[in-house]
C-alpha cells in the first residue's frame, strides 16, 4: 500500500513505531552481516526471516515451519512407467525445485500397468537419490490402486510428500489419513510424518477449499503443506471453456493462492499445456506469480527454467525492497515514524512485502544491492 506524502499526518505513522522497530532490528544486523562485501553481494542469510515478526498466531507451528522451508517454484512430473523418464530425472539440465513422480495420469489404468510402474518407482527410489525434492502423486481415493499405493509408499524413507488427486473434501482426506497411518504402524518401520498437498481438480472441491486446507491427521503427523491447481480436470468439471486469456479461470486461481497464504501453505499453479511456447509460459508464470503462487507445475523439463526465474523477484523490485528498507532503517535512526521514498509514503504493509522480497531473494540466491 502507497500513499501520497499528504494523505496521513505523521502522528498515524508513529503508531506503526513498533514494527519498524522490529524490521529495523533484523535489517540492522542482515546489513552489518553483510556490508563487508561491498557493492552487490549473494546473500545467504541466517538471520531469522523477517515476515517471522508479522507471522499469523493463527498458523500452527508445522504450517509456519513449511512456510519457511526452501523455495519450491517449479514441480516437473515425471512418469513412473517409463524407465527412461525415470534415470533421465537423474540428470537433467536444470533441476527443478520438486520432482513429482507420478502413478496417476501417465500410467494406464490396469493392474498390471500400474502395479509394474509403482514396483519401478519404488526400486528406483531405493537406488539412486535424486536432486531435487521428491513427491509422488498416487491414484485417487476412490480408484482400485489407492490401496496398494499406500501400502508401497509408506516402504520408502525417500518419500515425504504425496499429491493427491482429485480431493474433493475432507472425508477423502480422512480415507487418505486412515490409509497412511495403519500402513506405516503395521510394519517395523513407523513413519512419524507425511506430508499431502491436495490438488483441486472440482468445484465441489473448491467449495470445501478451507476445510481442505485446515485438515490434518493424527496430531498433525499427516499434515497438508500446499494446494495445487489441476486446471483441466477442473474445467472438464465444472465445464468451463478453456482461453488463452486465462480470464475464466482468475477466481478460482485467486480462491487457492489466498486459501494457501491464509494457512501458511505452499500454493501450486497450473499446468501450462503449450509447452514449447516458452514465451507463453512466461506469461502464464507472471500472472500465477502476480497472484500469489509460490509455484508452478512442469509437464517438460523445457518449462523448468522458466518457471524458476519467474517466480522470484526481478532485480528492480529486490531494488526497490532494498531501499525501502534503508530508508526506514535510517527513519528509525532519526526516530522519524514516516518514511518517504520516491514520492511515497511506506508504511508497514510496504515493508513487510519489502522484507519477504528480500527474503525470497536469499534463498534464490539472488544479488541483493547494498544500497
Amino acid at each position: 500500500m502507497a500513499f501520497n506524502l499528504t494523505s496521513k499526518s505523521p502522528t498515524h505513522y508513529l503508531r506503526l513505531s513498533s514494527s519498524y522497530h522490529k524490521i529495523c532490528t533484523l535489517y540492522s544486523t542482515r546489513t552489518q552481516k553483510h556490508s563487508h562485501n561491498g557493492g552487490n553481494r549473494n546473500i545467504h542469510s541466517t538471520v531469522r526471516p523477517v515476515e517471522q515478526e508479522f507471522a499469523d498466531p493463527t498458523l500452527n507451528s508445522a504450517q509456519s515451519a513449511n512456510a519457511a522451508d526452501n523455495l519450491r517454484r517449479s514441480y516437473l512430473y515425471v512418469p513412473a512407467s517409463s524407465d527412461k523418464l525415470l534415470q533421465k530425472s537423474l540428470s537433467l539440465t536444470v533441476n527443478p525445485d520438486v520432482i513429482i513422480y507420478d502413478l496417476e495420469d501417465s500410467v494406464p489404468p490396469t493392474k498390471d500397468d500400474k502395479g509394474n510402474a509403482r514396483t519401478r518407482l519404488m526400486s528406483f527410489l531405493e537406488a539412486h537419490k535424486p536432486q531435487s525434492e521428491i513427491t509422488v502423486r498416487v491414484n485417487d481415493v476412490s480408484s482400485p490402486f489407492f490401496e496398494e499405493d499406500m501400502v508401497q509408499i509408506v516402504k520408502s524413507p525417500s518419500i515425504h510428500k504425496l499429491i493427491l488427486p482429485k480431493i474433493h473434501s475432507v472425508e477423502d482426506l480422512e480415507t487418505v489419513g486412515r490409509a497412511l497411518w495403519t500402513n506405516s504402524t503395521s510394519g517395523t518401520d513407523i513413519r512419524t510424518r507425511m506430508d499431502i498437498i491436495p490438488s483441486v481438480e472440482s468445484a465441489r472441491a473448491l467449495w470445501n477449499l478451507g476445510s481442505i486446507a485446515d485438515w490434518k491427521y493424527n496430531d498433525g503427523r499427516v499434515r497438508i503443506t500446499g494446494l495445487l491447481f489441476a486446471a483441466e480436470d477442473y474445467c472438464a468439471d465444472t465445464s468451463i471453456l478453456r482461453t488463452r486469456t486465462r480470464r475464466e479461470l482468475l477466481y478460482t486461481r485467486s480462491r487457492i493462492a489466498i486459501a494457501a497464504k491464509a494457512f501458511g501453505l505452499e500454493s501450486i499453479d497450473m499446468v501450462c499445456t503449450h509447452y514449447k511456447d516458452l514465451a507463453y509460459l512466461k506469461e502464464e508464470c507472471e500472472d500465477g506469480r502476480a497472484l500469489g503462487f509460490s509455484g508452478k507445475q512442469a509437464i517438460h523439463p523445457s518449462q523448468v527454467e522458466m518457471i524458476q526465474n519467474t517466480f522470484v523477484p526481478s532485480a528492480e523490485e529486490i531494488l526497490h525492497a532494498a531501499k525501502i528498507l534503508s530508508s526506514m532503517k535510517s527513519a528509525h535512526a532519526s526516530a522519524k515514524g514516516a518514511i518517504g521514498l520516491e514520492g511515497e509514503m511506506i508504511d508497514a504493509p510496504m515493508i513487510k512485502q519489502a522484507s519477504k522480497i528480500i527474503e525470497i531473494a536469499e534463498k534464490a540466491g539472488l544479488d541483493i544491492p547494498n544500497v
